[in-house]
């Protein structure tokens, strides 16, 4: 929505800024909100990139406002586990956009339904595509054979030892690596008890085997443990640190509880092949989950940032389910959480609550349901989605689709008494200030810019700034004297928000 006429400035002015002169004036005099005079030699340099608000990182100080997880609406069910290779133990779902594309990878276990304490299970990986990400078909490939037929969309099966075939959890990605050869565009990681194998293919469909020895094998001098890398284990060619990232499951020794339980360990590599030790990802003071799977991807419009969607696990804890699924009932429960990143191994985990949680259906409540796939991908303009596995164990198993605004997984927010943010010195590229936010009718923003030591640049001020009400992915902020931000490039300025009964999801300076 536009710019709105003075009336709001006024009427906020009394209603919120008269009330909290402390928290919007009196920051600037009182030595618990003083805006530290910090140093151009401390600014950050953003650029022109586009900013999530998603941590501390780009915040000095808040005063009435606080971050907001905003966990995904289910929608639709994309694709039910009913053709006759798939079977209630599908899992490790891959989703990524590939040019006018989205590619879907996942495993299928036809015996489960028969046999859900997976002794007799043999694994297959299927494929599906879509072009909007919300219809999807599952194409004849014509590739492997399935009880005497080869119509089906099988791209990769087990043949002796599931250490050394990856079906049971193979993870690809298209590499992006500009060294990459056209052979080997597409990479995928599988295995689980000898280690992690690499498959390579050209188009994403026809795949081998690269070696018979694993890449990654288990530390020999760690503690002895049991399927180390029995999950989901994803790799990607990060360009901005310039190296191949894996993130795979291992245990460790929860310090609470002296129990060894599931966690994540990252490694990198410049060339897929020289890897470095995998070492413990930090999650600071965060409880000690027991995380299946990690579903750690770069956000493809702001790709410095890491998101994580693991499922956290739950053995001691069961539900019940209708008598007629007595026999199929696993062991635990699940749900998944949110956790973020900007280097990749510290992890900003402040979000204890479910991002995807079991919800009213009594299906849903089974182990390792609600599982989040790796890939986040945009469905429509303003729209982002994720993929949400449901009922497993279960015969109705499938995947339903989870539907987020764009940047949407975490604002700031204010509530109707008000509330503000100042970020620290930024220096950026680009003539306009552009932000991601929403409002109710009643609510507005108004966005000031500072010098380093916090004192309103003159014609930046509150008193210049025009409201903004509505609800917009990109809105051009603008002042009386218009939005052109030209002058201010490339020397260090703060920007502060005030805000009522408000979400900001995001901001970049075009």
């Amino acid at each position: 929505m536009n710019v709105s006429a003075r009336s709001w400035f006024y009427r906020y002015q009394v209603a919120f800024v008269a009330i909290s002169l402390v928290a919007v004036f009196g920051l600037w005099a009182s030595p618990q909100g003083r805006v530290q005079n910090r140093s151009a030699d401390k600014s950050l340099e953003i650029g022109s990139r586009l900013e999530l608000l998603i941590d501390d990182y780009l915040i000095e100080t808040m005063n009435g406002a606080s971050f907001k997880l905003h966990p995904p609406q289910l929608a639709e069910t994309v694709l039910r586990f009913d053709a006759p290779w798939e079977g209630s133990g599908n899992h490790y779902i891959t989703v990524f956009k590939d040019g006018e594309l989205v590619r879907m990878y996942y495993r299928t276990v036809p015996q489960s339904k028969a046999d859900p304490s997976g002794k007799t299970w043999e694994f297959y990986t299927a494929y599906a595509e879509s072009k909007d990400g919300i219809h999807w078909t599952r194409p004849n490939l014509g590739i492997f054979e399935f009880k005497g037929s080869k119509q089906n969309n099988i791209i990769w099966r087990a043949d002796g030892e599931i250490s050394a075939s990856g079906s049971a959890n193979f993870a690809p990605f298209r590499d992006t690596n500009p060294k990459a050869s056209p052979e080997e565009r597409y990479k995928a990681l599988g295995g689980i008890k000898a280690g992690l194998f690499l498959f390579v293919s050209p188009d994403g469909i026809h795949w081998k085997q690269k070696s018979d020895a694993p890449i990654i094998t288990r530390d020999k001098t760690d503690p002895p443990m049991e399927n180390a890398f029995d999950s989901h284990n994803v790799g990607f060619w990060d360009p901005l640190q310039g190296h191949y990232v894996i993130y795979i499951r291992d245990k460790y020794q929860a310090p609470e509880t002296g129990e060894r339980i599931r966690g994540i360990r990252r490694t990198t590599s410049p060339d897929f092949v020289h890897w470095s030790h995998p070492e413990w990802i930090d999650m600071g003071d965060a409880p000690s989950d027991q995380l299946y799977t990690n579903s750690i991807t770069p956000y493809f419009r702001a790709p410095h940032i890491y998101l994580a969607f693991p499922k956290r696990y739950l053995p001691w804890r069961d539900a019940e389910l209708p008598k007629m699924y007595d026999e199929m009932r696993g062991k635990g429960l699940s749900d998944s959480v949110f956790m973020s990143s900007r280097d990749g191994l510290h992890w900003d985990r402040r979000f204890l609550e479910a991002f995807v949680r079991p919800g009213a259906n009594p299906l849903n409540w089974t182990d390792r349901s609600n599982y989040v796939a790796w890939g986040v991908v945009p469905t429509a303009p303003g729209e982002i989605s994720v993929y949400v596995l449901q009922h497993w164990r279960l015969p109705s198993i499938h995947i339903r689709r989870g539907v987020l605004r764009t940047d949407g997984f975490v604002s700031i927010n204010a509530p109707y008494k008000g509330g503000q943010l100042t970020t620290r010195p930024l220096i950026f590229r680009g003539k306009r200030l552009v932000i991601n936010y929403a409002t109710s009718a009643a609510g507005g923003l108004r966005t000031e810019i500072l010098d380093p030591e916090g004192k309103p640049l003159a014609g930046y001020d509150l008193a210049n700034s025009r409201e903004l009400f509505g609800d917009a992915i990109e809105q051009v902020v603008s002042w009386d004297r218009g939005s052109d931000l030209s002058a201010l490039a490339g020397r260090p300025v703060r920007l502060r928000f005030i805000m009522k009964d408000a979400d900001l999801y995001s901001f970049q300076f075009h």
